[in-house]
C-alpha cells in the first residue's frame, strides 16, 4: 500500500500505516515532509526541541531525528509493539520517503480518512517545518 502524507494529520496517518503493516502489507509513505501536526506551531516546536536538547547529558536518549522521513517513521514505530517480533517485522515493512520516488509516481495511493480539511483548528504546521527549525538541512536551503 502506498500512502501519500500530503496534508494528512500525522497521528491518524501513523495509525493507519501501523495497522496495515501489522496485517502483513508492505507499506510505503511518500511526501513525509508534508504531513501535518495540529496545534500551535511554537508549542509543537518547543515540545520537540526540548526533547532534542534534554536537561540530562546529550548522549542519553531519547534521540529524535531531524529528517522528516525518519521523524514520521519514529511516529509509526510508536504505534507498533516494536519490541516484540511481530512489531519489529511490521516496522521492517514500512518505508518512508521524502518527496515522491519515480517508481511510485503512477501508482494508486491511499488517502487517510482525516486530512487538513477536517481539522477543527486553524493552527497547524508541517513535519518539514518542524524539522527545519530543529536543524534539518533540506535540499531547498
Amino acid at each position: 500500500m502506498i500512502f501519500d502524507a500530503t496534508n494528512m494529520i500525522l497521528g491518524r496517518l501513523a495509525t493507519q500505516v501501523a495497522k496495515s503493516a501489522l496485517e502483513g502489507n508492505d507499506v510505503v509513505v511518500i511526501n513525509a515532509e508534508k504531513a501535518i501536526l495540529s496545534g500551535d506551531p511554537k508549542g509543537i516546536y518547543d515540545r520537540h526541541a526540548w526533547l532534542k536538547r534534554k536537561v540530562t547529558h546529550r548522549h542519553t536518549g531519547p534521540y529524535y531525528s531531524t529528517r522528516p522521513d525518519l521523524f514520521v517513521k519514529r511516529t509509526v514505530r510508536g504505534m507498533l509493539p516494536y519490541k516484540k517480533a511481530r512489531g519489529s517485522e511490521a516496522l521492517r515493512r514500512v518505508m518512508v520517503y521524502l518527496g515522491t520516488p519515480d517508481e511510485y509516481k503512477d501508482k494508486e495511493m491511499v488517502r487517510a480518512e482525516k486530512d487538513l480539511s477536517k481539522l477543527g483548528t486553524l493552527k497547524f504546521t508541517s513535519v518539514g517545518e518542524i524539522c527545519s527549525r530543529m536543524g534539518w538541512k533540506n535540499a531547498n536551503g
